[in-house]
């Protein structure tokens, strides 16, 4: 009896020893599932599944991650995440940088921002830290000046000599409206997802060295998790570098 006991003891330490265990995040499609994919084979070797659940939202993947749905997301810089935890109160970290996606402006009827007509529209993300960033690269160009804002609105604005109406959007709804309006400021995600190359396609690019760098975000307390630290390593490699540098030539940029 003893002897069927022990080989049992053995039977199940060998099988716990072995099982898969599964690293559950949240992402967005392009590129950060696209970018998640490349690293499944090196997480398999040490024993991790990596499962990826697509979101197209900025809301659902950090309530996701605060309910314990999943174990982490890659989709957000940490100007969102920090507003995100004020607002609703959540308790999220980022954990690791991993690239930086240029915001642009986009349109189907100007090539150039400099022949903007009055009265034109432009659409922008209606979160704020994205609306933010939207009007600080038109303002850049000019067009526009606020009064001194932390996060900008347009009833920041203080000086719009060409009577520039901003329309504010869910930023999954951006690359749709380009039909409807004279401009449209797309984060690169939902850029590359409706075709938009960021260089080839926009009239003005954000500026590279800013502090908008993609994250990977977990839950507080969750940071040291091996499986965390797993991911974290598998990703921020040549492999994963290269392969951000030669997939999307330069519009998204490796930050580790």
């Amino acid at each position: 009896m003893k002897l069927k006991a022990l080989v049992l003891l053995f039977f199940l330490t060998y099988l716990n020893l072995n099982a898969t265990e599964t690293i559950s995040i949240a992402a967005s499609p392009v590129p950060h599932a696209q970018i998640l994919e490349q690293v499944k084979p090196d997480l398999e070797k040490q024993g991790y599944k990596l499962e990826i659940k697509e979101f197209t939202d900025y809301v659902l993947p950090n309530l996701a991650v605060n309910a314990n749905e999943v174990d982490a997301n890659f989709f957000q810089h940490e100007p969102y995440l920090k507003e995100f935890n004020n607002i609703k109160k959540t308790r999220l970290v980022k954990v690791a940088a991993i690239h930086i996606e240029p915001m642009a402006i986009y349109s189907k009827t100007y090539k150039n921002l400099n022949d903007i007509k009055e009265g034109a529209k432009i659409a922008i993300p209606n979160d704020p830290t994205n609306e933010s960033r939207a009007l600080d690269l038109i303002g850049k160009s000019g067009l526009i000046s606020f009064k001194n804002s932390a996060l900008k609105t347009p009833l920041d604005i203080i000086d719009n000599p060409k009577k520039i109406k901003f329309i504010e959007l869910k930023a999954a709804q951006l690359p749709r409206a380009l039909n409807d309006v004279d401009f449209a400021i797309i984060n690169s995600n939902y850029a590359l997802s409706a075709g938009l190359n960021p260089l080839k396609d926009s009239v003005l690019i954000e500026d590279k060295d800013n502090p908008y760098v993609n994250i990977i975000v977990v839950k507080e307390g969750n940071e040291n998790n091996p499986k965390i630290k797993a991911l974290i390593k598998a990703l921020q490699t040549e492999k994963v570098r290269n392969f951000i540098l030669e997939k999307y030539n330069g519009s998204i940029i490796p930050a580790f």
